[in-house]
């Protein structure tokens, strides 16, 4: 037996539209960013880790009749949400891109990832301190509740008073002291909204007020950029798809599973996918028969191809299935060792298949590879996992602290590993480790130290 939830999913807010259409709109949303995706995963050598190389910038402008801003734009996009995936100089599709057609949750999902990335999609002003920038993205959560729970348009000044109330809690519970006339903040551009509507409620605002307004302005632009809430005049309104991810976001609703029956005549990946949510007993029974109607050489070598592609999930799973294959997958797993991507994930098959202890086979890697797979398993959990289980993921870090793991991560070259960290910073309860994690991702994205 298996033990299930009984619990009903809960259903999201009345008027919500079908996932179907909220596909549909994650997909125009994304339009320009899957179109450079295409272009750069036909492309050899687009660029590198940092942005879109000048002399490729050009070429895609050109083939796709876009604007320069528009294809750096559509390339960060197409990073962010996972549609492409960097292995040095090479762009390659990501697992996302693939399904981008046929799958409407790898298209909510892929969105869900730009939305948790917002602050890097739009960059706030560079002559804005990096704390205060960071006690706004902490803030946003609430804004974006408030947003979620008024269904409908909010005014400016009320979610201004919102921030700033939230922006003094987190200074306080960090017992720091809020900003003053003796700090020098920026001016900001000709009556931006949240600025506007700030002075009407008061004349000559304190500047730690000043500055709230200017964050917020900044925090509601990004987050319409990205299709999470549109804005008129003196007010923001999610839009269906924001309205529908911070919806998801509160409940913790995961994607259900698709179900095992009928294993035995699908795809690898379709098996695996069918599996994922099974305890390890039933997987078992599930990849024994599916293994049952193919020949073994057929069936390792589907499994390895699924290893090979960018779902880290069924990549943890396809060495699972062949674990149940045992002796007669030995050799090609082990020819596998000269692959980067499956290396720890062989090596861990190999010395469990020589008879070591399953909790002592993590001796085998070396930290680097150890490091690796943290961050494949991240990106597994961050796609297809609860938010619970991201945060609970940092526990297995062979690292001692956080610091050493982000400076490790950030060594590692994981082509997942800004989403990664984006995950985990909006998944984790304390804000100062979150602001950590944040940064660090902030400077993979950019290519800084």
């Amino acid at each position: 037996m298996t033990t299930r939830r009984t619990r009903p999913a809960p259903r999201p807010p009345e008027g919500t539209p079908p996932r179907t259409e909220l596909a549909r709109q994650a997909r125009a949303v994304l339009a320009d960013a899957v179109r450079i995706a295409h272009w750069a995963a036909g492309t050899p050598g687009p660029g590198t880790a940092a942005p879109l190389a000048a002399h490729a910038l050009e070429r895609a402008a050109t083939a796709l009749e876009l604007s320069p801003a528009q294809v750096r734009a559509g390339w960060d996009r197409a990073r962010l949400a996972g549609l492409i995936e960097l292995h040095g100089d090479t762009a390659r599709p990501g697992w996302r891109l693939r399904a981008w057609d046929r799958d409407d949750s790898a298209v909510l999902r892929g969105w869900v990832a730009l939305f948790d990335a917002w602050s890097l999609v739009h960059a706030a002003p560079a002559d804005i301190e990096a704390g205060a920038v960071a006690e706004a993205v902490e803030a946003v959560p609430q804004v974006l509740s408030l947003l979620q729970l008024s269904a409908g348009p909010v005014t400016v000044p009320a979610l201004l008073d919102l921030l700033g109330q939230r922006v003094a809690e987190l200074q306080e519970e960090r017992c720091e002291v809020p900003l003053g006339p003796g700090r020098t903040t920026p001016a900001a551009p000709a009556e931006p909204p949240a600025r506007a509507a700030a002075a009407e409620d008061g004349a000559g605002p304190a500047r730690s007020a000043d500055l709230n307004a200017l964050l917020l302005d900044w925090a509601l632009e990004g987050l319409a950029a990205v299709g999470a809430l549109t804005l008129g005049k003196g007010h923001a309104t999610l839009t269906p798809l924001g309205n529908w991810a911070v919806w998801v976001k509160l409940e913790q609703i995961c994607v259900a599973a698709q179900s095992p029956a009928g294993n035995i005549e699908q795809s690898a990946a379709d098996m695996l996918l069918g599996c994922a949510r099974l305890t390890p007993g039933p997987a078992r029974a599930e990849y024994r028969a599916w293994l049952a109607a193919r020949t073994v050489g057929s069936a390792v070598a589907e499994l390895l191809a699924v290893a090979r592609g960018e779902d880290a999930l069924l990549r943890g799973l396809a060495f699972e299935a062949l674990r149940v294959v045992g002796a007669p997958a030995e050799p090609e797993v082990r020819a596998v060792l000269a692959e980067p991507s499956l290396r720890p994930y062989a090596l861990l098959w190999l010395a469990e298949y020589e008879g070591n202890d399953p909790d002592d086979a993590q001796d085998v890697l070396s930290r680097e590879e150890a490091t690796w797979l943290w961050v494949d398993t991240a990106a597994a959990v961050a796609d297809h996992g609860e938010t619970g289980l991201l945060v609970r993921h940092l526990d297995s870090a062979v690292q001692g602290t956080v610091p050493a793991l982000l400076d490790e991560v950030r060594a590692v070259g994981h082509p997942r590993t800004v989403q990664v960290l984006v995950a985990l910073a909006a998944a984790h309860p304390d804000p100062a480790l979150a602001k950590a994690v944040r940064r660090a991702a902030f400077q993979v994205h950019t290519g800084g130290a």
